[in-house]
């Protein structure tokens, strides 16, 4: 059964806000951004990770997955160090939250499995992959700035039982790939996805619009999804617009049509 998240950090509100409103707006899980701020692994305590799951239980609601993007490709070998370090700090956190999914970007990657980058972001994806699944977790790249028949190639190459993909339609949509088709080529891999809507002018500009209103095909692509074996996380995913409440209200509204 399909469930539906929240990025809370799209709210704007302090997190034990955003933990009941979307509880109060009919999600069951939060996406919690963990690569700064108050929640980074290093600067949140023991006792605030206690509290932040009491609250969930007491709301109904678990950790759907972490973000932890730390903007530094994985196709570059001098950050793989840095990396190392605090994905597997990650791992940790993950297992505070009782979530199985950390997700994050690891980078463009290129059409030529011969190059340099693909080897170098192979390498350490196997790696913190193999880390994450010997901990009970996975890493989930997101999708976006390669086609989905590219990022299928590059996870097969990894062969990691921990290197996943947090799927993400309207990044594929706004990049002018087929987000429905997509969903066929990385269905095993798939761990985690955001409820996001986008669309791709004529010119190429790309615009995050609120969900059904942009180029995803949301009915068609629930449906690849099901058909795809895929039981987990919905997560809205807001990052523009003026009313970023108004807009998850309505995401979770939308959505809820769509899956019952």
């Amino acid at each position: 059964m399909l469930r539906i998240g929240v990025m809370v950090s799209n709210l704007k509100l302090p997190l034990r806000e955003a933990i009941s409103t979307s509880a109060r707006l009919g999600a069951q899980g939060v996406q919690l951004w963990t690569a700064g701020g108050d929640l980074d692994p290093d600067e949140i305590s023991a006792m605030e990770r206690r509290e932040i799951m009491t609250q969930l239980s007491r709301e109904g609601m678990e950790v759907s997955a972490l973000c932890a993007d730390y903007g530094r490709p994985y196709t570059d070998p001098a950050n793989a160090e840095l990396l190392k370090s605090c994905i597997m700090d990650q791992v940790s956190l993950a297992l505070a939250f009782s979530t199985q999914v950390i997700t994050t970007h690891v980078g463009h990657i290129p059409n030529d499995p011969n190059s340099p980058e693909w080897k170098t972001a192979q390498a350490l994806l196997k790696e913190l992959g193999d880390y994450a699944d010997s901990m009970g977790v996975c890493l989930a790249t997101e999708t976006g700035p390669e086609e989905p028949a590219v990022l299928r190639a590059f996870m097969d190459s990894v062969g990691s039982r921990g290197a996943k993909v947090n799927y993400d339609p309207a990044n594929l949509a706004m990049k002018g790939f087929d987000p429905v088709r997509g969903v066929a080529e990385l269905g095993p891999y798939i761990a985690h996805t955001h409820a996001k809507d986008g669309i791709r002018h004529a010119d190429g500009r790309a615009e995050e619009v609120p969900l059904g209103e942009g180029d995803v095909d949301w009915d068609a692509y629930i449906a690849a999804l099901q058909d795809a074996a895929f039981d987990g996380y919905l997560t809205v995913e807001r990052e523009g617009g003026d009313d970023p409440l108004g807009d998850v209200s309505h995401a979770i509204s939308y959505l809820k049509m769509k899956v019952a």
